[in-house]
């Protein structure tokens, strides 16, 4: 991380790390530690969007969770608006989680079943003593609007509505508080591909309306490369990868990166680029190899991947593209 530009960032994650400890035994006795987030950094600025991919198991959710402290870090700084969440106290962390609002993956699970519409998004107001009666009512009206939803549907239930339209009011749950930091945890992976779009464009016209910073988390990079500013690669914990993301669809580096992207169903022609394979199956996370956890599958393997974890660093030709890797 550019500690010169710190100022510029709303979010800054420093070497963020995230372990679960295994016990074995009666005793129950640590005998090691699953890595789940092993020392990532990155920044995001204002009213920009960064996605965090990779596939299913590689961290991205524990570390999102572990910004908010949802779940625990080990280690590492989460400054957000010039304060570190991980060392607040709880009145601070308190006023700082009202800046910062999740939309969760499943439309259908995140929604209590026995709140109405207009219950569930006026329910983070209700928490923080904001709003109440009418102003409440009204409020929660506009929002419905917001997300292209009738006020007709405040006094109905979940059930009554399809995925998409969930998902909207799990939308203008994360708005109601006035969030500058929204987290989108894989916010349309259960939905349809035509709802998918509806979801997204309404997630930009949203953040160029109030001005938001979305965290994006997804395993989709044809998503990703759609609604994203910045892309960081996830794998087995750590960042490969990092770039803006025109950059790093056009000029990917690191060979996990490049395989990912090569998998990206294109329907015309012209856009299929070469396929990039790799063989093997991805390490447990409780016995990680030495060296490059991407390494007994990279086909650039060379003895220094084996001995040694190559750090993210910046590419001399590129300021704002960082890989890593032993070839570059």
């Amino acid at each position: 991380m550019d500690m010169a530009n710190i100022n510029n960032y709303l979010l800054e994650v420093d070497d963020l790390k995230t372990y679960f400890p295994i016990k074995k035994g009666l005793l129950r006795r640590t005998t090691g530690y699953v890595k789940a987030v092993d020392g990532i950094s990155f920044g995001i600025k204002k009213e920009q969007t960064l996605g965090l991919v990779g596939e299913s198991g590689c961290g991205k959710t524990t570390a999102a969770r572990s910004i908010v402290r949802l779940v625990p870090a080990t280690k590492g700084r989460v400054i957000f608006d010039q304060e570190d969440i991980l060392t607040a106290d709880k009145v601070k962390l308190r006023r700082l989680r009202r800046q910062i609002s999740l939309i969760f993956q499943d439309p259908f699970g995140s929604l209590n079943p026995r709140m109405t519409v207009g219950n569930t998004i006026g329910e983070p107001l209700q928490v923080q003593r904001r709003v109440s009666g009418s102003e409440l009512t009204d409020r929660v009206t506009v929002l419905l609007s917001k997300v292209g939803l009738s006020p007709d549907h405040i006094n109905r239930y979940p059930h009554e509505f399809s995925g998409g339209q969930r998902q909207r009011i799990g939308v203008a749950r994360a708005l109601a508080s006035g969030p500058k930091l929204v987290i989108c945890d894989e916010p349309v992976s259960a939905l349809d591909v035509s709802i998918q779009s509806q979801i997204l464009n309404l997630l930009k016209d949203l953040q160029e309306e109030f001005g938001l910073t979305f965290l994006f988390i997804a395993h989709d990079l044809a998503v990703v490369e759609f609604f994203c500013d910045i892309v960081a690669v996830m794998y087995m914990g750590r960042i490969v990868e990092r770039a803006a993301s025109q950059d790093l669809y056009q000029n990917p580096l690191h060979p996990y990166t490049r395989a990912l992207i090569s998998a990206i169903p294109r329907g015309e022609p012209s856009l299929r680029g070469p396929k990039t394979t790799v063989s093997g199956e991805v390490p447990s996370a409780s016995n990680p190899p030495a060296g490059c956890a991407f390494g007994p599958r990279c086909p650039w393997r060379r003895d220094d991947c084996l001995k040694q974890a190559p750090a993210l660093k910046q590419r001399s030709d590129n300021k704002g593209h960082f890989v890593a890797c032993w070839k570059y």
